[in-house]
């Protein structure tokens, strides 16, 4: 048992040891711009993706500004896709699942936006569905993937996130995922808390 908890250990330790710093800084430049454009953020994914992308929606809205939440008149547009669970059955009923992300997108998306797609494999139907919505419109990608460095999602994306892992092991591949998603909500966190603190 030891022995696992080490093996697994060191695995993470090696992925997070080897994070693609300059491409997790041009996410951080791009949603900064969003900001600045006052344009909003769609995050989507399947599974365990789509459950933090929800987490990392509460987390931008409102932990980012939560300790200054009345001196901020302006916040993240975070929101996830499909933002109800009806949507995601009622397009996957009567359209079908590969539109349960570009279906919503095609809502909502101007080209003051940015998308935030997470896969795993990244080459998830539905996903690369939504992002070539995205390229369309012109709207920049930031891609969390990981696997083979090839796969669809990171070859399309503006900001290329990419976890290399054995095929098929989403136990480390989501894991450092959901370390990169919280380190981007430090990140801005720590900045707008400067901002307040200089304010005269």
């Amino acid at each position: 048992m030891k022995e696992f908890i080490k093996n697994f250990s060191e695995k993470v330790e090696t992925s997070l040891k080897n994070l693609p710093a300059e491409e997790i800084a041009k996410a951080l430049n791009i949603l900064e711009a969003v900001y600045e454009r006052d344009g909003r953020i769609y995050i989507f994914g399947n599974g365990g993706s789509m459950a933090m992308a929800t987490h990392w929606v509460c987390d931008f809205n409102k932990t980012v500004f939560s300790q200054n939440l009345d001196k901020h008149h302006r916040r993240f547009q975070a929101i996830r896709l499909p933002s109800t669970e009806s949507e995601i059955t009622a397009w996957a009923n009567d359209v079908g699942f590969d539109m349960i992300f570009a279906g919503p997108l095609k809502n909502y998306i101007q080209d003051s936006d940015v998308v935030i797609a997470i896969s795993s494999s990244g080459n998830s139907a539905n996903v690369i569905k939504a992002v070539e919505l995205a390229k369309q419109h012109k709207v920049p990608v930031i891609g969390i993937s990981g696997f083979e460095v090839s796969n669809k999602l990171n070859q399309l994306a503006d900001a290329k996130i990419f976890v290399p892992a054995e095929k098929g092991d989403y136990f480390l591949v989501e894991g450092v995922h959901g370390i990169i998603l919280h380190m981007m909500v430090r990140y801005f966190k720590d900045y707008f808390d400067h901002l307040v603190e200089r304010e005269p």
